[in-house]
C-alpha cells in the first residue's frame, strides 16, 4: 500500500508520463546525445559513477534501473530533498525535456553489475543552521574539497579536475567572494571550471552561501583581491 501510495504522489507532482510505459526506446542518437549531457555538461558524474566513470558519493547511475522505479528516478532529479529529506543530492534544475532524456537513458540502459565502490560512502551530515559555515562546509564540499579545504575528499580522486584547494592562500585570494559565491551559486561550468561541481543555488538559501564564503576565507585566512572589496570587509 505505502509503495502504491508513493508511486501515486510522484505521478501528480511530476507527471505520467515516466510512469506510463508508453514511451518507445531511445534511438541510437537519443541514447547518445544523453550520454554525453550526463559527461560533459550536467555535474552528475561528480557524484555518481556510470560505467566505471565518476565519482563515489552518490549510488552507481548504471544499474539504478535494478533498484529504483523510473518515477523514483524522475522525483529524485526533479527535487532530491523533497524525495529524500536531508538528501546530500543538490537540486539541479533543468529543462524538463533534458531530464525526461536523461530519465529514459538510465531506464533503458542494460542490466550490469555497479561498479565497486573504491570509496567509502559519505553519509549526509545532519541539517546545518544557516549561519555555520563549518557544518554547512562538512555536509556539502568536504567529500571533495577534503574537511580543511585542501582538495584531497575522499571522491577527489575520482574527479577528471582536481577540486579547489580552498586551504590555499595563493589560490584564493586572488578569486573575489563574489566568484566564489556564483560558482556555488550556479556551479564550475559557468566559471569555466569543471562541470562535475554542481550548483547549489536551488538547494541553499542566500545565507547559507555566504556562510560557506565565510568559512572558505577561514580556511585560506585570506580575502579577495583588493579591487573587490567594498570597503566593509
Amino acid at each position: 500500500m505505502r509503495h502504491l501510495l508513493t508511486a501515486g504522489v510522484l505521478a501528480l507532482s511530476f507527471g505520467t508520463r515516466e510512469l506510463d510505459g508508453q514511451n518507445s526506446a531511445l534511438t541510437p542518437f537519443g541514447a547518445a546525445k544523453a550520454e554525453s549531457i550526463l559527461r560533459h555538461q550536467l555535474p552528475c558524474l561528480g557524484c555518481h559513477t556510470l560505467q566505471n566513470e565518476g565519482g563515489r558519493i552518490g549510488p552507481d547511475l548504471t544499474s539504478v534501473r535494478e533498484r529504483r522505479s523510473t518515477a523514483y528516478i524522475a522525483a529524485m532529479i526533479a527535487d532530491p530533498q523533497r524525495v529524500v529529506p536531508g538528501s546530500a543530492m543538490p537540486r539541479m534544475p533543468m529543462p524538463e525535456a533534458t531530464r525526461d532524456l536523461i530519465v529514459r537513458f538510465l531506464d533503458e540502459l542494460p542490466a550490469t553489475a555497479p561498479a565497486p565502490d573504491a570509496a567509502a560512502p559519505t553519509p549526509a551530515a545532519p541539517a546545518a543552521a544557516a549561519t555555520d559555515g563549518s557544518a554547512l562546509y562538512a555536509r556539502w564540499c568536504a567529500s571533495c574539497h577534503g574537511a580543511g579545504g585542501k582538495g584531497d575528499g575522499p571522491n577527489a580522486s575520482f574527479l577528471p579536475v582536481k577540486p579547489a584547494q580552498h586551504a590555499s592562500r595563493q589560490a584564493m585570494e586572488v578569486r573575489s567572494d563574489d566568484a566564489l559565491y556564483d560558482t556555488i551559486h550556479g556551479g564550475g561550468a559557468i566559471m569555466n571550471r569543471s562541470a562535475r561541481m554542481p550548483a547549489f543555488g536551488a538547494t541553499l538559501t542566500d545565507p547559507e552561501i555566504r556562510a560557506l564564503i565565510a568559512h572558505i576565507r577561514s580556511l585560506c585566512n585570506c580575502r579577495g583581491p583588493e579591487w573587490s572589496r567594498d570597503g566593509t570587509r
